[in-house]
């Protein structure tokens, strides 16, 4: 007796704990006969494929490339990615950014962290090991718009430096944008808009960013916003800030 089983994320297994093992692939399990289907004795699965480590996959280009999405949209395809606590104005930024794309004449799409977490990212949880699957998935998403001539505005914690450089790495340096929401603590506690920070204190949430899981800031980011004499910038000031970057280096008009 035996089932076709595709696993995708995370399998567990182990008699005296668990072992999370993140990974995508078609098993073939194999049962005794005498081992009724629901049973919970020791069966045996053979990995027939892998997606990772396939090497019958092979990159399909198209007649119509970046360049030529450029020149129709008339701008350059870039990721801005904007990091920073929770309650920092990071989607408030992104939304204020793309509004003022749009009023220019520019195509944006706001990759929203929340938002994907209802769909794309609707399996993952907060461990660090999800918190960079997280991450991975949407610099992958941010990398597609960005090559689709898009202006890609990424908002998310993304605590983590490793992972904000590893989607990076993915695009020309020049065309990943990472702009940090350099804002207080206690100010955005102080704002805590969904009341996280709240259940956090109060030990109803384990892992949370600034409070007992660390938030790593950037060493070399492209724009940084902060305070200035106690005072936080305007949605409109720091949109600003970042359509001047973006004039200045060509993003918005097609070479």
């Amino acid at each position: 007796m035996g089932w076709i089983i595709t696993i995708s994320n995370e399998f567990e297994i182990g008699s005296n704990g668990y072992k999370r093992i993140p990974f995508s692939t078609i098993l073939l399990l194999f049962l005794p006969p005498s081992i009724p289907p629901h049973s919970q004795e020791t069966g045996v699965f053979l990995i027939m494929s892998t997606v990772g480590n396939s090497t019958n996959i092979f990159w399909h280009e198209c007649p119509v490339g970046k360049a030529d999405r450029q020149k129709l949209l008339n701008q350059q395809g870039c990721v801005v990615w904007i990091t920073g606590l929770s309650g920092s104005g990071k989607s408030t930024l992104a939304c204020s950014l793309g509004r003022e794309l749009h009023s220019r004449g520019n195509l944006s799409y706001v990759l929203d962290g929340d938002n994907l977490r209802h769909g794309l990212n609707k399996n993952l949880g907060f461990s660090p090991e999800d918190r960079t699957e997280n991450i991975r998935r949407v610099g992958e998403v941010s990398k597609l718009f960005a090559d689709a001539g898009l202006i890609c505005i990424a908002s998310l914690i993304s605590p983590y430096r490793k992972d904000r450089n590893a989607c990076r790495a993915l695009l020309p340096d020049a065309n990943f944008v990472e702009v940090f929401l350099n804002m207080p603590l206690e100010l955005c506690e102080a704002r805590d808009p969904k009341g996280l920070y709240k259940l956090a204190r109060a030990g109803k949430i384990k892992g949370f960013t600034g409070i007992d899981d660390p938030y790593e800031p950037p060493l070399n980011c492209e724009i940084e916003i902060q305070q200035k004499d106690g005072v936080c910038p305007t949605p409109n000031e720091m949109a600003g800030k970042v359509v001047s970057y973006l004039e200045g280096k060509g993003f918005l008009h097609a070479h």
